[in-house]
Order: structure tokens, then C-alpha cells, then sequence
């Protein structure tokens, strides 16, 4: 793939997901290898465990943990022994979530984005809350069968692995949860304390993996910035949570610290909104994604004109190319299953500046939100990988 074959294309290819060697799909295997299931391989280099517990930190990126976070000494202190890993792309919760449940590239599982575009269906799903429109759709889409590849925590079940999932009580049997966490126990936590006390209790009474959750910091730098203070003082309570669930491992274990995406600020006048923008919009079928990662579907017959006019107009701050493209390149791993293609736009545009794609007239949230990710920029890609053990 070359980003250079087509006018208004001028930035060069994009640093892609290190699948298979140093991506998100490695860290649960990895685990299980060090907790000593068989068929598994430690390609991340965890070691062996007597239990673990794994704290996915929603929107905990690998570049602020690099350059330091005054208000989060514990974090930042073991980030100095940790490396970066990278998100499966795009870099997104939905797609995280799918990439560490099953240990497979998008491709493979196809949860792809944020929201989809799916045959008979006037509006995209959006896959987070698993709705069209504000209406529940795990009746229509079943969550088991749009996502049919068996979760490791399954398959660590059949083994007799005792894993436990901690998150919202609203997520206890979300569309996202069936699709990704399946096998695995889901108990609620109620706040960032029941987190640590509650892995803690889990440890100790005999499950070896325990995968505890935190959205915070997140919804902090959507609504806030990531370059905020409020973002900084939430880093605060997020290395609290980290250091408290460290303090409570049993003899052996490990606490795995990663998250499933980092975050950018755009400002407002960084936007570009496609009701605005009419020439964006000729010869679409539909919008899916996110703002810095678009899938754009086509009419029939008109791709090549759309991919030449969202190159003309973006293609010096966004990596704009075909869906075959993207498939050629790898962007989501080394191989795309049947019937996850027709999920991916026929034109996909992955912001590389700081810009964003929005749909104020349909997306009025996510318009004015401030921090974003889903593309390929370090700060969106790179999560940490941080072991700390007891």
C-alpha cells in the first residue's frame, strides 16, 4: 500500500499495530502462559505466576507514563520498568476490549470500531452500547454470534481457570460484554476502593485471574482534556487504585497495569463537520467510526471518487486509503475474515494531526468532546505494560 499513488495524498505510511509480538491480542495469553495454562505462549515476557490481576485503565496511554505524571508517583516509578505495547487498531474501548478477550487482531474478531455500518440497517450500531438509535439491539444482533470466536477466558474455563471480570454493574450483560468477556465471571464494583478490595477478596479466595476495570480516566479526558488538570488529579485516584491493588497480591502474583487506548486534545477550530462539508458527503452511503477514525461506505460505483475527494480535502493530515488498502497493509492484522469486511468503510480516513471528522447534526456528544483517540499516533496507540509483583 502507498499513500503517495493518488493527488492530495502526501503523508507517508502509518506506524501500524505490533500483532503477534507486542500488541494488546498478546497480553492475556501471555498471562496464562505465566499462570501455567497449557497451549499458551509468555510472547510478552510476564513470567510465571501464581495468580495475576489485570487493571485495564480506560484511556491510559503510554506517553504520559513516559514523560511522567507528578500526580501519579506509583504508575510513573514502574513505567520505568514497563515498555509500551500497542492497541489493535482502530484504537478504540470497543475493539481493545474484543483484542484482549479473544488474544485476535480486529480481523479476525470484527469489532472494528466504535460503530459499524450493518446490511439493513439505516443508522450504524453503536457498538459500546450495542444500540441503533438509543434501541437495544442484542435481540437483533446477537452479541455471541457477531462475535463467534471463543474468548480465552472460555477457554481458560475449560481448563478449570477460575477468571473474574470486574466493571459497572450496567455492564454486567452488555452486548460488549457477551461478545468479549464471556467465561468469565463479571461481579460489579461500585467505586475506585471496591476495585482493589474486591480483586483482592477474589484473589484470595482462589481465582489465579482476576481483570479489574476503570473508565475514569477516560470520561475525564473526553469531557475535560487529557492535557487537563481534572485528567492529572484523575491520574491521581487511577495510581491509587493501581498501588493498592500491588499491596494486596498474594505471594507470586503480579499486578499487570495496560490500557486499551490513549487520547489527543482537538480543539473546536480543529474539527471538520461533514454537514459543512457537502463535497465529503457526495456519492456516501453512510458514516461509521469515530472522528479520528471514519469508515466511510460508498454507493455502488463510487469509491474511487469518494477516496479521491477525501484525499484531496484530508490527505495531508489524515492517512486516507481503500478498504483493500488497509487489508493489504495489515491494519487490522494479518488476515480479515469474510464476514468482518463489509464492517470496514470502503474508505477509511485515520487522522494523523490533531484534527477530528464530526457529524454535529447526528453525533452531538461526540462532537464537542476534547479529547479523542481511535487512530495510529503514538499517543492513541502506544498503552503501557507495566508488572509489578508481590
Amino acid at each position: 500500500m502507498s499513500t503517495h499513488d493518488t493527488p492530495g495524498a502526501v503523508l507517508p505510511a502509518p506506524p501500524l499495530p505490533a500483532y503477534g509480538s507486542g500488541s494488546l491480542a498478546e497480553v492475556v495469553p501471555s498471562i496464562l502462559a505465566g499462570l501455567g495454562q497449557p497451549g499458551y505462549e509468555d510472547t510478552l515476557g510476564i513470567g510465571e505466576l501464581s495468580a495475576a490481576c489485570l487493571f485495564l485503565v480506560d484511556g491510559l496511554g503510554w506517553e504520559p507514563l513516559r514523560r511522567g505524571v507528578r500526580e501519579a508517583p506509583f504508575l510513573t516509578e514502574s513505567a520505568r520498568g514497563g515498555r509500551s505495547i500497542t492497541t489493535a487498531f482502530p484504537s478504540t474501548t470497543v475493539t481493545s476490549f474484543a483484542t484482549i478477550g479473544t488474544g485476535l487482531p480486529p480481523g479476525r474478531h470484527g469489532l472494528v470500531g466504535y460503530s459499524l455500518a450493518l446490511a439493513g440497517y439505516e443508522r450504524p450500531i453503536n457498538v459500546l452500547r450495542w444500540t441503533v438509535s438509543g434501541a437495544d439491539m442484542r435481540g437483533e444482533v446477537v452479541p455471541e454470534e457477531f462475535q463467534p470466536e471463543p474468548t480465552l477466558y472460555e477457554r481458560a474455563a475449560s481448563h478449570g481457570l477460575r477468571v473474574a471480570a470486574l466493571g459497572d454493574p450496567e455492564h454486567a450483560r452488555s452486548g460488549l460484554t457477551r461478545a468479549t468477556l464471556r467465561g468469565a465471571e463479571f461481579l460489579p464494583v461500585y467505586s475506585p476502593g471496591d476495585v482493589a478490595a474486591v480483586a483482592d477478596e477474589l484473589l484470595g479466595d482462589g481465582r489465579r485471574l482476576v481483570n479489574a476495570y476503570y473508565p475514569g480516566l477516560d470520561i475525564t479526558g473526553h469531557l475535560r482534556g487529557a492535557a487537563s488538570e481534572a485528567w492529572s488529579l484523575e491520574m491521581g485516584h487511577v495510581d491509587r487504585i493501581a498501588a493498592d491493588l500491588a499491596d494486596r497480591l498474594p505471594p507470586g502474583g503480579a499486578l499487570i497495569v495496560t490500557g486499551d487506548h490513549g487520547m489527543l486534545d482537538v480543539r473546536e477550530d480543529q474539527k471538520i463537520d461533514l454537514s459543512r462539508r457537502p463535497e465529503l458527503l457526495e456519492g456516501v452511503r453512510a458514516i461509521a467510526g469515530e472522528p479520528r477514525a471514519r469508515y466511510v461506505h460508498t454507493q455502488p460505483g463510487a469509491e474511487s471518487d469518494v477516496l479521491a475527494a477525501w484525499r484531496e480535502t484530508l490527505g495531508d493530515r489524515m492517512w486516507v486509503v481503500s478498504r483493500k488498502e488497509a487489508i493489504a497493509a495489515g491494519w487490522f492484522g494479518p488476515g480479515v475474515a469474510d464476514r468482518v469486511r463489509p464492517r470496514i468503510g470502503d474508505v477509511i480516513a485515520a487522522a494523523r494531526e490533531p484534527v477530528a471528522v464530526v457529524q454535529r447534526d447526528t453525533e452531538s456528544l461526540m462532537s464537542v468532546l476534547i479529547g479523542n483517540h481511535g487512530s495510529l499516533t503514538s499517543e492513541e496507540q502506544l498503552v503501557p505494560l507495566i508488572v509489578v509483583r508481590a
